[in-house]
């Protein structure tokens, strides 16, 4: 329990960091390059496990030999690691960083209808969508008979619903205040 915290609070750290310098998606797939690296290199991974190698000496090394293939926050993010000695958990923060963040800053959305939409018509939702909200949408489709026609979308705890099923909701309430 204890190791599945550090992995979270260091991951939820490095993606909150490398979303203002490098962009979140390219910082997922560093993690995962860093990842196929160290289980690819033996070497280069009992390098950086030995306990008889100065922090200083790793640091120097990471820093020439990573240079160009991964950005200063990757680096930097490794060096962490190692000075706080959690080497044990960077292969669950790869995973942890890849899973959470592969789509960057898209926000999942549940598209909810009676009838099935053309994917023409579905581009042009999700574009208004991304429009209104500032941000990329994957957009989700689900058959739903119960709303009778019209949409309903669901992004998180934002719900826009023009389903007939809330029209005929709506118009009953008003009919029921409705004084005589």
């Amino acid at each position: 329990m204890r190791k599945k915290l550090l992995v979270k609070r260091y991951s939820e750290a490095f993606a909150s960091y490398a979303k203002d310098n490098i962009g979140i998606e390219k910082a997922a797939e560093e993690l995962k390059g860093l990842k196929l690296l160290l289980n690819s290199e033996d070497d280069f991974q009992s390098f950086l496990y030995s306990p008889e190698i100065a922090y200083s000496k790793k640091c120097e090394i990471i820093d020439r030999a990573l240079k160009g293939y991964f950005s200063d926050e990757t680096r930097n993010f490794l060096k962490l690691i190692l000075r706080k000695g959690r080497m044990d958990c960077i292969a669950d923060i790869c995973d942890y960083v890849r899973s959470a963040y592969a789509h960057g800053d898209a926000v999942d959305a549940l598209l909810r209808t009676s009838y099935l939409v053309d994917t023409k018509a579905l581009k042009h939702i999700k574009i208004k969508l991304e429009e209104k909200f500032h941000k990329k949408i994957n957009l989700y489709l689900e058959l739903d008979p119960d709303l009778l026609g019209g949409l309903q979308v669901r992004m998180g705890n934002t719900i826009i619903d023009g389903s007939v099923k809330r029209y005929l909701s709506d118009l009953r309430e008003k009919l029921m205040r409705a004084q005589v």
